[in-house]
């Protein structure tokens, strides 16, 4: 089965609606709900949503989201080992580096990400949510 590290941008993107870019990333949380692939988030990106839900809802709102979306999606550590392999890859993104050494942990497929420039230097491939419905239909 596909296995595929979703990046925060393409989960706050159905979270908020944002034009044009919801339906092809509301597509790919279909795709892990309904079992066509398995998706997994970062430990750090779960903190950074419950921080920007907390802004716009409430707290309980926030962690309710939070709670849909890990019943469908697995959390990848940021463990030591993670954060000093992004270290090592030394990119001038770190927050992407993370994203990355995640992805490599989860052994995951594709990065699915809005964002593909931040991750040229990735072992795993990094695809837009529009690219990875165009795979898996």
């Amino acid at each position: 089965m596909t296995r595929v590290l979703i990046d925060v941008n393409v989960v706050l993107d159905v979270l908020a609606e944002r034009e044009p870019f919801v339906a092809d990333s509301q597509a790919v949380l279909q795709f892990v709900e309904a079992g066509a692939i398995e998706g997994v988030l970062a430990a750090h990106s779960v903190t950074t949503l419950h921080y920007l839900l907390s802004k716009h809802l409430s707290k309980a709102r926030a962690r309710k989201t939070l709670e849909d979306l890990l019943h469908i999606l697995r959390v990848e550590a940021v463990d030591e080992d993670r954060v000093r392999h992004a270290l090592a890859m030394n990119w001038s993104d770190f927050e992407d580096a993370v994203q990355a050494a995640c992805a490599e942990k989860a052994e995951a497929d594709f990065v699915v990400t809005r964002d593909k420039r931040g991750f040229k230097r990735s072992v795993v491939r990094a695809i837009t949510p529009a690219e990875l419905v165009a795979i898996i239909t």
